[in-house]
């Protein structure tokens, strides 16, 4: 048998490039973490490298802790890559990009019941954060002018909020210096209810924040009970204090499954309104939007005129330069879904989470905080006495090495000795696949019970996905 001819070093290099076999010396070998490489790789080295590492994360469709969209259909990711390039920023170069995105703030200010669309004002942000902070400023901005206008002090703005709150609003107060006033949750009162609300605000108060869906456990804020309160405080103390409705998720929920439900501009005193558009919006990270009831609501010197790329344009937002493929998504979706759509995505994902709820509050061990009712999020404690060898943390762990990700945590303020686990039904988590999720639930609570001593204690995961 005649023998195989010896290849040059550079053949045996073009070899590998066609067929790596994870035989190249960077796949073979270790690449520094926190220093450059000296010298270059072949993309598909790095691509495999990187691929590789990203490949040891959870899987997206199993964690219930995350209201961020984590599925997609084929066109819109076709769409997220050929629109990956584009500078929302720059409207001048983008202005067809720059149009989608008014009239995505436009189609929400009609479903959110503007009293006139055409002066509602709005736009896009990076996600709720940047939106819930830009809500709060415009209210901050509107107090400073009035307290100036009546020869009135403007230090000292406070800004009233659950103790349940999402903590981008603990940001906003630390980072723009208002006093954040929080109004703790109890069992009596487990959300923003207006209870007690008249011993927290006074002539500083820039506004009353009400969550569509709590971050904790995914329940409303009743915002019209809110709002009455409110009205009742102005009538007796003079007190005009607006609302910002952060409907983070509630905001892409309730229109559609709940269209009975008061909590948008059709009550006078909501001024703003925020969502996340990656979370029940079902678009990819990150994108946000804010929408203000009229151009009387958002201060005029908030919003900058700037030169850009050879035209002026005006600009209200924390973050300039960004990905324009999320808005262009999210446009997508309107078309693909209109209400009918949307209604029906949103409804499968109640139901499923009703079926769960319902399935857990079954067993023995646990008692239900809420069911799901108002967005597909749903929150249950252990049952009081039921076992001294075990706690939720433990649960979490052992649902882990399943590849569920369910998050333990305790309660805030007034209730902090009470640990619950939330679940977050979204978009592609299926009834098949809540089936999967009970009988692994089962499982695992079965040999919880069955041990002889304590489980040891175990490390906290960070509380729990925004």
């Amino acid at each position: 048998m005649a023998a195989f001819p010896a290849r040059s070093e550079k053949e045996m290099s073009d070899s590998l490039s066609i067929n790596p076999l994870f035989a190249r010396p960077e796949e073979a070998g270790e690449l520094p973490r926190f220093s450059l490489p000296a010298g270059e790789s072949l993309p598909e080295t790095a691509y495999q490298v990187v691929h590789d590492e990203a490949m040891l994360d959870g899987n997206a469709r199993l964690n219930l802790a995350t209201f961020v969209s984590t599925w997609m259909d084929d066109e819109a990711r076709k769409l997220y890559v050929e629109a990956a390039d584009k500078n929302m920023i720059d409207k001048d170069e983008y202005p067809q990009t720059a149009a989608v995105e008014e009239r995505c703030w436009r189609i929400l200010a009609d479903l959110w019941h503007a009293p006139d669309p055409e002066r509602a004002i709005g736009c896009s942000t990076i996600g709720s954060s940047e939106a819930c902070m830009l809500g709060g400023l415009a209210l901050k901005r509107r107090w400073q002018h009035a307290r100036r206008a009546a020869g009135l002090s403007t230090e000292k703005p406070n800004l009233v909020l659950s103790s349940a709150v999402q903590v981008c609003w603990e940001k906003f107060c630390n980072y723009f210096d208002v006093e954040p006033r929080y109004v703790p949750i109890s069992h009596e009162h487990k959300v923003l209810d207006g209870h007690d609300l008249d011993s927290y605000v006074d002539e500083n108060t820039i506004g009353v924040v009400a969550i569509m869906g709590v971050t904790y456990t995914g329940m409303y804020e009743p915002v019209k009970q809110i709002a009455g309160v409110l009205d009742e405080i102005q009538e007796r103390r003079g007190l005009n204090i607006p609302i910002h409705v952060d409907g983070a998720s509630g905001g892409m929920i309730a229109p559609f499954i709940q269209p009975d439900l008061e909590w948008d501009f059709k009550i006078a005193r909501v001024a703003s309104i925020s969502t996340s558009a990656h979370k029940y919006g079902l678009v990819y990270p990150g994108l946000g939007w804010v929408v203000w009831r009229d151009t009387d609501v958002l201060p005029e010197d908030l919003i900058f005129k700037v030169s850009y790329l050879g035209g002026e344009m005006p600009t209200f937002a924390l973050n300039f330069s960004r990905p324009g493929s999320q808005v262009l998504l999210q446009y997508y979706l309107f078309l693909r879904l209109g209400f009918e759509g949307y209604r029906r995505v949103q409804q499968a994902s109640q139901d499923v989470a009703l079926f769960l709820s319902g399935q857990i509050a079954q067993m023995p061990q646990f008692e239900l905080w809420n069911d799901g009712s108002d967005i597909p999020v749903f929150a249950w404690s252990l049952k009081p006495g039921h076992t001294d060898k075990w706690n939720l943390h433990h649960l979490s762990e052992r649902l882990r090495m399943k590849g569920w990700l369910v998050p333990a945590y305790p309660m805030p303020d007034n209730i902090p000795d009470l640990t619950v686990q939330r679940v977050v039904v979204r978009n592609g988590f299926s009834r098949d696949l809540a089936e999967k999720f009970l009988a692994d639930l089962r499982t695992e609570v079965a040999y919880l019970d069955a041990l002889e001593s304590p489980m040891p204690k175990v490390a906290k995961h960070g509380g729990f996905t925004h």
